[in-house]
C-alpha cells in the first residue's frame, strides 16, 4: 500500500473550503527533508513535487519517489503527503504514473492546444487507472520551467472548460503569473480572469509561480477558486541567503564548521521556516 494519497479529497476540500494546500518543489536531500518537517510541525497536509530537471539531478523519478517515502518513514510522518510530478511532458507523466507517483501534472500548454487536449485525455486514462489524480494546464505561465518558456500568456476559458472535460483533477493557468523573481514592471495576477475560469469550472485549480506574489493577492485568488499553490523560488531563495550568511560570518571556520551536515543546516532551518509561513498564508487547516 502506498505512504502517499492522490490529493483528490484534499484540493476539493480546499475548494469549497477556500483555502490552499501548498505543493512545495524538492531539489535534494535537505529540500526534502526540510518540507517535510514544515508540514508535519504545522499538521498539514503536503504536496512535494519534483521537475523533469530536478529528478535529472537527483538520479530519476524512482529515486526521488523512494526518497520521499524513507524520509517520511524514518521522520515519522503522519500527515497526508502528495508525491507529485510538476511540470512533465508526456513521457515523464507516463514515467511517473508508472514509478508509482500518487499525482501527476502533464504540461502540454506549449503543444497546438488540440494535442494539449488529446495528450491530456491520454494521461487521464492512463492514472485513473491507477488511482493517480492529474493536473493539466491550459495557457502559460511566464518565464521559464525546465526549458519550458512561458510569455505568460492568459488561459482562455473555453480551452480551460474543454480541458477540464478530460476528467482531469486540477488545473494550472495562466493568470499573468511566471516562474522565478517577478519583475518590477509585472502588472499583477489577472483577477477577471482566474474568476472567469473558477465559474466556468468546479476543478480545483492552481497558481503557479507563488513564490513572489504579494500575501495579498495569493489569498484574493484562492477565496476565487485557487486550491494548490506552487512554491520552488522562495525556498532557493531561504537557503541561498541562510547559507550566504553562515559562510559570511565564518561559521564554516568555527571548528568543524565545514561540515556539510553544519553547513547546510542553515539553509534547511531556513526552508522549514519558509515552508511553516506559506502554509500560514495559504490558510491550510490542521488535519484532524
Amino acid at each position: 500500500m502506498s505512504v502517499f494519497v492522490n490529493g483528490n479529497a484534499i484540493f476539493n476540500d480546499a475548494r469549497k473550503g477556500h483555502y490552499a494546500v501548498g505543493a512545495f518543489n524538492t531539489n535534494n536531500l535537505e529540500w526534502t527533508r526540510a518540507i517535510l518537517q514544515g508540514a508535519q510541525e504545522t499538521n498539514t497536509p503536503v504536496l512535494i513535487q519534483v521537475s523533469m530537471g530536478a529528478a535529472k539531478y537527483m538520479g530519476d523519478y524512482k529515486l526521488v519517489k523512494t526518497l520521499v517515502e524513507e524520509e517520511m518513514r524514518v521522520m515519522n510522518i503522519t500527515v497526508p503527503v502528495v508525491m507529485h510530478l510538476d511540470h512533465g511532458n508526456y513521457e515523464a507523466a507516463k514515467e511517473c504514473i508508472e514509478a508509482g507517483y500518487s499525482s501527476v501534472m502533464f504540461d502540454g500548454h506549449d503543444l497546438p492546444f488540440d494535442e494539449n487536449l488529446e495528450k491530456t485525455k491520454e494521461i487521464v486514462k492512463l492514472a485513473h487507472a491507477k488511482g493517480i489524480s492529474v493536473e493539466a494546464e491550459v495557457g502559460s505561465i511566464g518565464g521559464e520551467e525546465d526549458g519550458i518558456v512561458g510569455a505568460g500568456e492568459l488561459a482562455s476559458v473555453e480551452e480551460a472548460k474543454a480541458i477540464a472535460a478530460t476528467g482531469c483533477d486540477y488545473l494550472a493557468c495562466g493568470i499573468g503569473n511566471i516562474h522565478g523573481p517577478y519583475p518590477e514592471n509585472w502588472t499583477g495576477l489577472n483577477f477577471d480572469r482566474l474568476k472567469e475560469i473558477a465559474d466556468a469550472i468546479d476543478t480545483p485549480l492552481v497558481l503557479h509561480g507563488g513564490s513572489g506574489i504579494p500575501q495579498e493577492q495569493i489569498e484574493k485568488a484562492i477565496s476565487l477558486g485557487v486550491s494548490k499553490v506552487n512554491i520552488n523560488t522562495e525556498n532557493q531563495l531561504a537557503f541561498a541567503a541562510a547559507t550566504r550568511k553562515y559562510i559570511e560570518e565564518g561559521g564554516d571556520q568555527n571548528g568543524k564548521g565545514y561540515d556539510p551536515r553544519k553547513l547546510l543546516n542553515p539553509g534547511y532551518n531556513a526552508i522549514v521556516d519558509t515552508v511553516k509561513e506559506i502554509i500560514g498564508w495559504l490558510g491550510t487547516p490542521s488535519v484532524k
